[in-house]
């Protein structure tokens, strides 16, 4: 424990001890990929619900914006850590296929709210998938991949938010469009609601089946540091010893994410209200971006973090995390003054790849440096960060500016140009100041036998 405190790489995993078969190692993100499709699909399934919401709750932008946000990550806020520690101690496997039973049931419960209240609860339920399957997926493709293998397979995971997001787009458009004319279902045992409840019911079943095949997945040997987990006084001083590293490329990632939820929140009902869009205009056309779009862009971004790395960038993740974030910028801010519908669809679509580059190196930047025992609880952190700010914050501050600032519902796309103006560039520059400090520990971790 003291040398990890002290900042000295954990001892390498005994080369007796072989990595799990490509064959057991794939199967399990192919798992972990279904997993995250359930995910984004119950949680993007409401960005396309937000009229017919909005019109039978009498909710505001700014309300609306809580449920999509706040409501999702408040779960987050309470028992985000003690889910982390369990994490680095037990099976990791077990608490994934908890918190996919939980999160779906809850979903199905969104279907049951007649209030904002009652929403907003069932909301934060959905927020408890998270909570208990980000660290634990992240450290468990950990210990079936080696260092140089990881941004591979989790550019592949990331497929899983790909899927997600477009099903919930096409998916949701689809039910709208088909129940437009039929306002009231008629569902067994619930009785009559409204089209958008059914909605929200039928989204969370698949989850309930995915939590089952979890179960096909084996927990895999811990590498490394492995022993007791350490307390979060050790934690926070190994963060603290190395936060030119964690703190400067979390900061970069979280404002980042916070423009790219914002967008991604309110992107459809700017379509519908500035383009005259239907809710199944805007679900196919967007899902077809997705697929199109983020897993050639995830691939390329792969690409760029393994060209990198081969040719001695020992920063090579972190690169090409920065370079999407300043590639990104004119795109996301020209979009919502777009001339028509096809150069605002053409200007997504570049956003959109460019977007995926990060979904491999920025993830596996952060597991590359991090120590096992550890793993779970800064992976928490990471992801509380990122939730707590970048999905609270996001949908908010966009409507925060279309409510308070530009006082109208039609300047939504002023609102999404502003926020990708000043938020592009604060994420660019810290993750630019990332790059020195995050090389240094990779150079020091490979000096000492930490990475390969």
């Amino acid at each position: 424990m003291a040398d990890i405190v002290a900042g000295r790489a954990p001892a390498p995993a005994a080369p007796a001890i072989p990595w799990p078969s490509p064959r057991v190692a794939w199967w399990a993100v192919i798992v972990f990929a279904l997993s995250l499709m359930v995910n984004f699909l119950d949680r993007g399934i409401l960005t396309l619900l937000v009229g017919p919401i909005k019109q039978d709750l009498h909710l505001t932008d700014f309300q609306m914006s809580l449920i999509m946000g706040l409501a999702f990550i408040f779960f987050y806020m309470v028992a985000g850590l003690p889910i982390a520690r369990a994490v680095d101690s037990i099976s990791r496997r077990r608490i994934i296929s908890i918190g996919l039973t939980l999160w779906s049931l809850m979903t199905a419960a969104c279907g049951l709210a007649t209030s904002f209240p009652t929403l907003f609860a069932a909301r934060v339920g959905v927020g408890v998938g998270e909570a208990c399957t980000g660290p634990a997926t992240y450290s468990m493709l950990a210990d079936f991949f080696p260092p140089d293998k990881l941004p591979r397979a989790i550019g592949v995971l990331n497929m899983g938010f790909v899927l997600g997001s477009s099903c919930a787009l096409l998916i949701g458009g689809t039910v709208i469009t088909l129940l437009s004319a039929t306002p009231i279902v008629h569902l067994p045992i619930v009785g009559d609601v409204k089209s958008w409840q059914a909605t929200m019911m039928a989204v969370g079943l698949p989850g309930l089946l995915i939590a089952l095949l979890m179960l096909t997945v084996p927990e895999p040997v811990r590498r490394g540091d492995t022993g007791v987990t350490p307390p979060i006084r050790d934690v926070v001083a190994y963060l603290v010893k190395y936060r030119g590293a964690y703190g400067l490329m979390t900061m970069g990632m979280v404002v980042n994410t916070v423009l790219f939820i914002g967008a991604g929140a309110w992107t459809p009902t700017f379509y519908m209200r500035h383009w005259g869009w239907t809710p199944g205009q805007v679900g196919t056309v967007m899902a077809i971006l997705i697929v199109a779009t983020q897993p050639a862009g995830a691939f390329c971004g792969v690409r760029m973090a393994e060209w990198l790395a081969k040719r001695g960038y020992d920063d090579a993740n972190m690169r090409v995390t920065f370079f999407a974030a300043l590639a990104l910028i004119p795109f996301s801010v020209l979009f919502p003054f777009a001339p028509s519908a096809e150069v605002a669809v053409g200007l997504g679509a570049i956003s959109g790849f460019i977007g995926a580059w990060t979904f491999g190196p920025q993830n596996a930047a952060f597991q590359v440096i991090t120590p096992n025992r550890m793993r779970g609880q800064i992976t928490a952190l990471f992801l509380f960060a990122f939730n707590v700010v970048g999905v609270g914050v996001g949908p908010t501050a966009v409507a925060f500016l279309t409510t308070y600032v530009f006082k109208s519902e039609a300047k939504l796309g002023l609102s999404l140009a502003t926020a990708a103006a000043v938020l592009g560039p604060i994420g660019a520059t810290f993750l630019w100041l990332s790059l020195k400090p995050y090389a240094a520990r990779i150079a020091e971790l490979r000096a000492e036998g930490g990475v390969a």
